[in-house]
């Protein structure tokens, strides 16, 4: 067996991405057929630990690892098949596999290089940053839409490091993705905090709770979880609509940044036979509002999830903060049944989802009907003459040092305010029309005459971003109508 650095190791997987990409597999693909594989190594390689996952021997590394050419390829169709099948983490892993190479050579390829590695007996924070820095390589390939699931992790980070958890609080994402948010908190706790065995034993089997729509991001994000030490024979990623249904435990940290755009958007065609986009909305007993904006949904849903006196943190676009109508009922109530007591404005540049306007609302839960707990919104302006894009010029940790300190996040009455950080009153914020937040109080130097631009490579990059952004769009609105008419038909 060959022992490397993480990063040759990622480099070494990685690059036969390429080469099979000439064969027609997909980076995204490519990732999911590495996830069933080494899954199924180190599941071999742990056999006889009570924590092993339990596969079927003949769906074992040991009876795929030897074949090759088509009895290899029937083999291991054969095992995503039937492991498919199974409960726990294994059908989470699973769910749907379908064997994406096609090509036995090209599979034995594969196959050899997962096996000349001692994966279980890596530390789970070396195997876990392996993985991690995989999925990172796949959310590269922005025109793959891979990169949709990817929050910057300095963000991730600043984010957690505010909202401060504590051993033995539960910790949750709506809509984790590959699971970014609750791994940061994992090692946030790990690296701050000296767990006793009762600790560690909770981190790992009673701390997390993920869900997303998705079946090959919840087996991304299950996978990512094990390889850090997080479950056991279960996983606690689970594949469901977060939004179907109000939530059956609470918890006391959600830190989250939802899918944007339209939730269920079908296209129908009407009697004269023209597509006309329908958008479904969710009506349910905890919400205040019946919209089919997503992230209002989901932001209504995430203070559904949150105990009494539990904080969030979660991204949000610019339109939760001044959207008529259903946003300014979910933000009356945020403020009403909260305390919505940070905005962090976000800059453009930073999400693979090119030009994206975001924000991080920071709030805790009360009770309902103790009215207007939010005394005062404190805005961090981080997007007012910032420039970032994510080659040239990607977000660093260094970024978010200012907001870190001036946050206080061990005790929030400490507070001052800066040339970025301004605090604003209930009082203030509910005289704005239709409580709009969306505020801003710096001068923007690029309006101004004479002003010294940022560096042409940053304008272009951020020019070429925003033409990109809008090609996107256009794409998914060509997809969905070509794909609903088709299905229609």
């Amino acid at each position: 067996m060959t022992t490397v650095n993480p990063a040759q190791l990622v480099s070494r997987v990685w690059n036969l991405a390429h080469v099979l990409r000439n064969d027609g597999v997909g980076y995204g693909d490519y990732l999911e057929q590495i996830t069933f594989l080494l899954f199924l190594k180190m599941a071999s390689e742990m056999e006889g630990d009570p924590d092993a996952p339990q596969v079927p021997e003949e769906y074992n590394w040991d009876k795929l690892q030897p074949l090759t050419g088509t009895d290899l390829e029937t083999q291991y169709r054969r095992t995503l098949e039937e492991l498919a099948k199974e409960s726990g983490l294994l059908g989470v892993i699973f769910r749907k596999a379908q064997n994406k190479i096609n090509d036995p050579a090209s599979l034995k390829r594969v196959v050899s290089l997962i096996d000349q590695q001692q994966w279980s007996g890596l530390p789970f924070d070396v195997k876990g940053e392996i993985y991690e820095g995989l999925l990172q390589k796949n959310a590269e390939d922005v025109k793959g839409g891979a990169g949709q699931y990817f929050t910057p992790r300095p963000l991730i980070d600043a984010m957690v490091r505010v909202t401060k958890p504590k051993p033995g609080e539960t910790i949750a994402d709506p809509a984790c993705g590959t699971g970014g948010f609750l791994l940061a908190a994992r090692d946030y706790l790990t690296q701050t905090f000296s767990l006793d065995p009762d600790e560690r034993e909770d981190l790992r089997e009673r701390t997390f709770y993920g869900a997303d729509i998705v079946d090959s991001v919840v087996r991304l994000a299950a996978m990512n979880m094990f390889l850090h030490g997080i479950g056991g024979q279960t996983t606690p990623v689970h594949r469901e609509d977060s939004l179907a249904k109000a939530p059956s435990r609470r918890f006391d940290i959600v830190l989250a940044n939802p899918p944007f755009g339209v939730k269920g958007s079908l296209v129908e065609l009407d009697e004269e036979g023209k597509a006309v986009r329908q958008q479904q909305t969710y009506s349910r007993d905890d919400f205040t509002a019946s919209t089919s904006n997503k992230q209002l949904n989901f932001l209504q849903h995430i203070i559904s999830m949150l105990k009494v006196g539990g904080r969030a943190a979660v991204v949000v676009p610019d339109n939760v903060l001044f959207e008529a109508g259903a946003g300014e009922t979910v933000r009356r109530r945020l403020l009403r049944d909260g305390d919505l007591h940070t905005i962090l404005r976000l800059p453009t540049g930073i999400f693979y989802a090119q030009g994206v306007k975001a924000n991080v609302l920071f709030f805790d839960r009360y009770a309902s009907g103790e009215t207007n707990r939010t005394k005062a919104v404190w805005f961090y302006d981080l997007r007012t003459n910032k420039h970032f894009t994510l080659k040239t010029r990607p977000m660093q940790e260094a970024d978010l040092a200012d907001f870190i300190q001036v946050y206080q996040a061990d005790d929030r009455s400490q507070r001052q305010e800066t040339e970025r950080f301004r605090k604003y009153t209930i009082d203030e914020l509910l005289d704005r029309d239709k409580v709009n937040l969306d505020v801003f109080w710096l001068k923007d130097d690029s309006l101004e005459e004479g002003s010294d631009l940022p560096a042409p490579g940053i304008l272009a990059a951020e020019i070429v971003e925003s033409l990109e952004a809008a090609l996107d769009e256009f794409r998914q609105v060509a997809a969905d109508l070509g794909e609903e008419i088709v299905a229609a038909d």
